[in-house]
């Protein structure tokens, strides 16, 4: 089993790209130039084929959470939104943020402050975690909106 993940993330590698954005693009939410801090961006796809940019997952995942905020992109709830990725932090490629793991509590931070570090493999996500002192390790469906106002200083 070990050596057929090993096949599968070597091959997509082989195809693996950054999230694509233009130079002067700014995240919806706080709008910082994305290409300021490239090891940081997200993007969403709405069903209306609308792009969103973020300058963080915490920032995507609060869109996520209460996309009727941002009505131009057409999205009432988070089933509207039919694409998400997030860059991986070791690789900087363009990812799944449904199959990423997140670093919580670490000692690095994003441009928009404490958040959460998004990578493909839990291997990588645990190596990461012991080397900045991270608190726990998430999957996609345990990063709750509770968690996202935590880290925005809003409980």
């Amino acid at each position: 089993m070990k050596k057929l993940l090993l096949l599968v993330l070597s091959l997509s590698a082989l195809y693996a790209k950054p999230i694509v954005y233009e130079k002067n693009q700014t995240c919806l939410i706080r709008h910082l130039k994305l290409y300021e801090h490239p090891s940081w961006v997200a993007t969403t796809t709405t069903k209306q084929n609308k792009n969103a940019f973020f300058s963080s997952p915490k920032s995507m995942f609060e869109y996520y959470y209460n996309p009727i905020k941002w009505t131009a992109l057409g999205a009432i709830s988070s089933s509207d939104i039919k694409e998400i990725y997030v860059t991986d932090f070791n690789s900087l490629d363009k990812i799944d943020a449904k199959s990423a793991y997140y670093v919580y509590g670490s000692n690095v931070i994003s441009p928009a402050g404490d958040d959460l570090v998004p990578f493909l493999t839990k291997e990588d996500a645990e190596h990461f975690s012991k080397k900045h002192n991270g608190k726990r390790i998430l999957k996609f469906s345990e990063v709750k909106n509770s968690l996202i106002r935590l880290l925005n200083g809003r409980i």
